[in-house]
């Protein structure tokens, strides 16, 4: 989660110069409350699968399609939320954004049937899509002594990954006392807390118009809507029906008409100048791998705990806390490397450890000991909170500063759509082999693919380590 951390798009610190009266936590604690709500929401959904099937009787695509959902209209929305808190100002587009989360929350918890839930879940994403660009911006706003905000950034740190940590322990304790539906509905006072201190606290910052590529950002949606349809869909009303293969097609088509649109645009989503360079490509490349294999891990694991080896949702919640709460030692340690090593050794290193442990707990399969299969799985996190600060670190090295925002935005994107296709993927393979024994086997070795291919691409495509040269670093230079 340390890309949400370091700088997120479109937080310009150098634009903002207004001292705050009082450098207290509470608009903090404003303005984290988005981010607790998204952070959350991630992690409970998936403790929450095998209940929610057992209320709905829902197939394993409609299970893929409560998760996704979310995923799908967050990345699809994101670099169109944070163009659009520019235009209305990051104070509107926070509270919009919070609210819309909020009520579809609510939506949620009341949902009749796995349709409504998924169309809860879809509106949810847009909110999402509204708060997370603009609230640090906000707070880069709020707190402008340089100090300050230092101090107040490393708290919001501790925050998110304590947010991420404890989803899936809050929502075992959530669902086991009061049923899946309390998991959402859990968001009606802290969207209310949010939007009350924010209000109160939280000034409004300077709104930046810029232009809005209303053309690529739609042909984007449906690519990714349409993408989604076929990896979902496919397994269950099979690969050659005609509703899936239009959907392929409608992708494929989409796909060329937004990379024409691209080369024609004035104002491109992706600056043409980033994608020129390599370290910036192949840094986008190892992100969409990388949420492609946690968060496809994430969603196996969570069924597997529960519907193999019959875990409560309490129960996989606490299983599951160790692979969560391993990100915080992770980024810690990715920073102390770093300092030594430069960026390019952590990311090699990270995804080096991930791609192993994940192709070991594929050759044990549901044959492992307990145990063993959970430490693998630690493992793996383990390697991946190494490598995702370094990876942020060299797309912002990468973006320059003409670029930074552009290059965070698409990293953030990029990877939110790698979450949308690995939890597609592992449904489709869990629907293809439903016996635990060869699907876990089959499901695990495609993430450890997903690893290894984005350990080759920092091992081929990576070829500055973020320390500067003799020369740059020669006495006088400035």
């Amino acid at each position: 989660m340390d890309e949400w951390i370091v700088k997120y798009p479109y937080a310009d610190i150098a634009a903002y110069g207004r001292e705050t009266p009082a450098a207290t936590a509470l608009p903090l604690a404003a303005l984290a409350t988005g981010f607790i709500l998204a952070m959350l929401d991630v992690t409970i959904v998936n403790v929450a699968l095998t209940d929610i099937a057992s209320t709905f009787g829902a197939s394993l695509s409609g299970l893929v399609w409560v998760v996704d959902g979310y995923t799908l209209t967050f990345a699809a929305l994101m670099l169109a939320g944070g163009a659009l808190a520019d235009r209305i100002g990051p104070r509107a587009a926070y509270l919009s954004g919070l609210a819309i989360f909020t009520l579809a929350s609510v939506a949620c918890g009341l949902a009749w049937d796995t349709a409504s839930l998924v169309g809860a879940r879809l509106v949810q994403g847009v909110g999402a899509a509204l708060f997370i660009p603009s609230s640090l911006s906000l707070l880069v706003h709020t707190y402008a002594d340089e100090a300050v905000r230092a101090r107040m950034v490393a708290l919001w740190s501790a925050i998110v990954t304590l947010s991420v940590a404890a989803g899936p322990v809050v929502g075992g304790l959530l669902i086991s006392r009061f049923g899946w539906r309390s998991a959402f509905l859990v968001n009606l006072p802290i969207g209310l807390v949010g939007a009350l201190l924010t209000v109160r606290l939280v000034q409004a910052a300077p709104r930046r118009p810029r232009p809005l590529n209303l053309g690529s950002h739609a042909l984007g949606i449906v690519v990714l809507t349409a993408l989604s349809y076929f990896l979902i869909q496919g397994p269950e009303r099979g690969w050659g029906a005609p509703a899936v293969w239009s959907a392929a097609a409608i992708a494929t088509l989409g796909c060329c008409l937004l990379l024409w649109q691209e080369r024609r645009a004035s104002v491109p989503l992706v600056p043409r100048e980033l994608l020129s360079r390599p370290e910036f490509v192949a840094s986008a490349g190892i992100g969409f791998l990388a949420n492609f294999s946690i968060y496809g891990q994430l969603f196996l694991a969570a069924l597997y705990l529960q519907q193999s080896r019959g875990a409560t949702p309490l129960e996989t919640g606490l299983q599951l806390l160790p692979l969560m709460g391993v990100l915080a030692a992770g980024n810690l340690l990715s920073g102390r490397i770093s300092s030594g090593r430069g960026t390019r050794f952590p990311l090699r290193l990270g995804l080096g450890l991930a791609s192993m442990a994940a192709a070991c707990a594929a050759a044990l399969g549901a044959e492992s000991s307990h145990a063993v299969f959970l430490v693998l799985l630690t493992a793996g996190n383990l390697g991946v909170a190494i490598a995702i600060p370094a990876l942020t670190a060299t797309v912002m090295r990468a973006g320059g500063q003409d670029h930074a925002n552009s290059a965070s935005a698409v990293l953030n994107a990029n990877r939110q759509i790698g979450t949308l296709v690995g939890i597609a993927a592992m449904g489709s393979v869990l629907h293809a082999l439903p016996g635990w024994g060869t699907g876990l086997r089959v499901a695990l070795a495609l993430i450890a693919l997903g690893y290894a291919a984005a350990w080759t691409i920092a091992l081929r495509g990576l070829r500055s380590d973020g320390r500067p040269t003799p020369a740059e670093a020669a006495p006088g230079r400035p």
